[in-house]
């Protein structure tokens, strides 16, 4: 057994040896980011939020989502990712036509969308049969395509954005709240366009409210639509409210009771989701939604109104690829043409 006096220097030698070595470390102490280690930090490039864009490629009108992702490029410093969706035969095109232009630097995934997901769930309807493309119905899905994201934007192809795409991304949705668009009602520049072409902003211009199934709604016809051809939407709780699954109830509903079509004001996708969302959505900045440029090709807005505006939408018939349509200008300036040549812009002299 050792001395008492013999552990108590021990133990006051330890102590001593303690002391000198933190000493020793603050004196020599290095800035970690000096110090020859490897450190697992993110670069702030790494560390920047993503923002999930969502567009769709059809046959025949690339052009209008490559004009788009061109824009919506163009005029942020956010990191976006893209994701393109596009039927199997037209994924191949879409790819070659962004890498070999401009936007190959631009972050996207290509997206194949199966329409066999839609059998038995579309009216098939010969009014507007462009309506009853599959691709029209992929914000339905959001959730089955884009896996690992809490907060993403869809947009419709026929969109210019003039705005940082960060501020949409920015918009805040309710607790409880699974999406949010832009109301029908919002701007009153928007009202003189609505009503020089005819174009109806409230529920009735949608729903066929001679059907009993429509009416036990209990929403009154003359509520304020929304366009859905601007979203912000939270998938989580898009999953939770199992939306998906609502709106094609409402799909299949219409296949036996023919609730809505496309002879009314908005066609086949956009009904369903004033049902689904009635009264349980947010709100957009009315700037970031600025349509009705398709509804009439002589119906134009003024120019400072366009240029003040952040998004732009040629929602009707009259796209700016083809002829005649309005505000054709202000799409071009996005346009990058097809490096395939496959695919060519519709002008008079053309």
């Amino acid at each position: 057994i050792l001395p008492l006096v013999s552990v108590n220097q021990i133990l006051l030698l330890l102590l001593v040896l303690t002391v000198c070595a933190i000493l020793y470390n603050k004196v020599h102490q290095v800035p970690l980011a000096l110090r020859n280690e490897t450190v697992d930090l993110e670069s702030p490039e790494e560390m920047e939020e993503e923002i999930p864009v969502v567009l769709c490629a059809a046959a025949g009108r690339m052009a209008a989502a490559v004009a788009a992702i061109s824009s919506i490029y163009s005029n942020t410093e956010a990191n976006v990712l893209f994701y393109i969706i596009g039927l199997k035969t037209t994924i191949p095109h879409i790819r070659k036509w962004i890498e070999n232009s401009k936007l190959k630097e631009i972050k996207f995934k290509a997206v194949e969308f199966n329409p066999m997901v839609l059998k038995g769930k579309i009216r098939q309807d010969a009014s507007r049969p462009e309506l009853l493309q599959p691709l029209n119905f992929v914000r339905f899905y959001l959730p089955l395509l884009i896996q690992k994201h809490e907060k993403i934007i869809y947009l419709d192809d026929d969109v210019i954005v003039q705005g940082d795409i960060q501020e949409l991304y920015d918009t805040k949705l309710a607790p409880g709240h699974a999406a949010a668009f832009s109301d029908d009602c919002d701007l009153p520049s928007t009202h003189e366009m609505v009503r020089s072409v005819g174009m109806q902003n409230t529920y009735m211009g949608f729903l066929d409210y001679r059907k009993q199934a429509i009416r036990d709604l209990g929403i009154s016809p003359s509520t304020c639509s929304f366009n859905p051809g601007v979203i912000v939407a939270n998938m989580t709780e898009w999953k939770h409210q199992r939306i998906t699954k609502q709106l094609e109830k409402w799909m299949q509903r219409n296949v036996e009771e023919n609730l809505y079509s496309s002879t009314l004001g908005g066609g086949v996708a956009t009904p369903p989701m004033l049902i689904v969302f009635h009264g349980k959505h947010s709100s957009i900045n009315p700037m970031w939604h600025i349509r009705h440029l398709g509804w009439s090709p002589d119906a134009r807005y003024s120019e400072q109104f366009l240029q003040e505006a952040k998004l732009l939408h040629w929602n009707g018939r009259y796209k700016p690829w083809d002829y005649p349509s309005v505000h054709t200008d202000l799409w071009e300036n996005w346009f990058i043409p097809d490096p395939s040549g496959k695919f060519k812009l519709t002008r008079p002299d053309s």
